[in-house]
C-alpha cells in the first residue's frame, strides 16, 4: 500500500514514541494540577461563602501576609483536614513538579533508546533541578 494512509499505519518510531510519552506527561501534569486547583477553589468558596460577597474577606484570603501552608508537610496536613487553600497549594506544587517529572521521564525515554549521551545530559539537568529546589529552601 502506498500513499498517505500507508505512513499512518506504521507503528511510531522509538523517538516519536518517547516524544508522545513526554508530551502526555506534561499534559497530564497540567491537567491534574488544574483539576486539583479547581477542587481547592470550590472547597474554599463552599467552606467560606463570605469570600464571594465580601471584598474584605476575599482580600484577607489573598493578601500576601495571609496564613497559607508554607511547607510540604503543612500542605499535606491541610489537604487531610479538607482546607481549600491547602488543596490549591497542592495543585500549585503539582504544576511546579510537572517539568521535573518530564525531565525524569526523558531520562527513561533516552535510556530505552540506548542514547547514553542524552541520558547523561538529562541526568545532570535533573540533578541541577533537584539541587536548585534544595538550595532554594535553605
Amino acid at each position: 500500500m502506498s500513499g498517505p494512509l500507508a505512513s499512518q499505519e506504521l507503528p511510531p518510531s522509538p523517538t516519536r514514541r518517547a516524544e508522545l510519552i513526554i508530551s502526555r506527561t506534561l499534559l497530564g501534569g497540567v491537567m491534574l494540577s488544574m483539576v486539583i486547583l479547581l477542587v481547592g477553589a470550590v472547597m474554599s468558596f463552599a467552606r467560606h461563602p463570605e469570600y464571594v460577597s465580601s471584598h474584605t474577606e476575599l482580600n484577607r484570603l489573598t493578601h500576601p501576609g495571609a496564613a497559607k501552608p508554607q511547607t510540604l508537610l503543612s500542605v499535606l496536613h491541610g489537604v487531610l483536614a479538607g482546607r481549600g487553600e491547602a488543596v490549591i497549594a497542592l495543585g500549585l506544587l503539582v504544576l511546579i513538579a510537572t517539568p521535573v517529572v518530564r525531565v525524569a521521564v526523558s531520562i527513561l525515554a533516552f535510556r530505552a533508546e540506548r542514547d547514553r549521551t542524552y541520558v547523561a545530559i538529562t541526568s545532570v539537568v535533573l540533578l541541577l533541578l533537584i539541587l536548585s529546589f534544595v538550595l532554594g529552601k535553605l
